[in-house]
């Protein structure tokens, strides 16, 4: 069940850690975000160390799509009626970098970087996309509303934004982590004060950043009722469409489209953990009917962090903690998430002012109709009855049939 960019590559190996430590900056989490995060402060000559609890990119970032895009769904008039037109620009803006900074770095990177338009279509849905439409006019952004699409689908619109990407995020790293201060299989146990305990020694440190797709810390932040997980599905076909494009429903419940070389990629299925979900077996029906002539050559899962909001919580861990940082509710796209991460987060820590931390603050409003969402189902789920329990809050665990876990 290993993803596509599995077979394409082989990661540089680190060692574990063995015996106690210091540094200035101790980054948990060795994902698309805290490697880039790491890359940024050897560049500033900063004094880090990064670990990874098992093999770097084993987690979400070696099951993305790996589309480099701005366009996050139908996102800019949602931040625009929520938060006003300068927060909406201001996100414009710091995505806009994060895509400029990958075309850079992946000049000197063989990971099949390729320049895509990307689409962000609708079934029945016409009128969110003019919305969409509308509010980026109103923040200066030219995209363009599409009548049809090449998808083998009837559809009532898609927003295009011209000139985004799509790499091999493994091959990526490959070329930029050889060199990296890491230790591997290296799982930290606790966290007490500004010093992380692992089962081969004790690492103390100025500042942690925390980059573990879900903060771990449950103490700080209250991440367990402002983010919500989301899992969806993708299988690799071979004999299936070749795109110009990249594409995604405006649903969370609808199809993802990108090629990599001879290969479709075609994602949906999805669900939030816990509650049922079409899984891999509606993709594989969508298939038969579409590419009847289509092979599948893999399949693999992928798990996603949802903030309230649909922005990212980037910056101080929580209002009390100076010295505490972290990265996560990427929504989905954590390409453009991990960069914009790595950015902010390398400039706070070094003593930078950066004028996108209040959008990214993880101490923003927590009032929104998700949040009342959340807490419904985290009140029912610790209150269900279940011989298997969660250990991070008492929850009770639910079987995915279709992974077997």
């Amino acid at each position: 069940m290993n993803s596509i960019w599995y077979k394409t590559v082989d990661l540089p190996k680190f060692r574990e850690l063995g015996g106690d430590i210091h540094t200035d900056v101790l980054i948990i989490g060795g994902g698309m975000a805290g490697i880039l995060t790491a890359y940024f402060l050897q560049k500033a000559g900063v004094n880090y160390i990064l670990v990874e609890k098992g093999r770097i990119c084993s987690g979400i970032t070696g099951n993305t799509t790996a589309k480099i895009t701005i366009q996050h769904g139908l996102i800019f008039d949602k931040i625009l009626k929520s938060s006003g037109t300068e927060a909406a620009k201001k996100y414009l803006s710091v995505n806009k970098a994060a895509l400029d900074k990958y075309e850079e770095l992946c000049k000197n990177s063989d990971c099949d970087y390729e320049i895509k338009d990307n689409y962000v279509y609708s079934i029945d849905n016409r009128k969110k996309l003019e919305n969409e439409i509308r509010a980026l006019d109103k923040i200066g952004y030219n995209a363009e509303l599409c009548e049809k699409t090449e998808l083998p689908l009837k559809i009532a619109g898609a927003v295009k934004f011209a000139n985004q990407a799509q790499f091999n995020p493994l091959k990526f790293i490959g070329s930029i982590a050889g060199k990296m201060n890491i230790y591997e299989n290296t799982f930290v146990r606790e966290m007490v004060g500004n010093t992380v305990i692992t089962d081969s020694g004790k690492i103390s440190a100025d500042r942690v950043i925390v980059t573990t797709h879900f903060p771990f810390i449950n103490k700080h932040g209250s991440y367990y009722i402002k983010l919500y997980q989301h899992r969806s599905y993708v299988i690799a076909l071979e004999n299936a469409q070749k795109l110009s494009g990249m594409y995604v429903d405006e649903s969370k419940k609808g199809l993802s489209f990108r090629n990599y070389n001879d290969l479709l990629l075609l994602g949906g299925g999805g669900h939030r953990t816990g509650e049922k979900g079409g899984c891999w077996e509606e993709i594989r029906r969508f298939a038969k009917i579409k590419y009847p002539s289509a092979r599948e050559v893999c399949h693999w899962a992928a798990q996603d962090c949802m903030s309230l909001d649909g922005i990212p919580y980037i910056g101080r861990y929580s209002k009390n903690t100076h010295e505490l940082y972290t990265a996560s509710g990427f929504n989905k796209w954590g390409m453009t998430g991990s960069m914009v991460s790595a950015m902010l987060l390398s400039d706070m820590v070094t003593g930078r002012k950066n004028e996108y931390e209040d959008i990214f603050s993880p101490s923003r409003s927590m009032l929104n109709h998700q949040l009342f969402i959340n807490g419904i189902k985290a009140t029912l789920n610790v209150l269900t009855i279940s011989k298997k329990r969660c250990p991070h809050l008492g929850c009770a665990l639910k079987w995915n049939n279709a992974e077997h876990s």
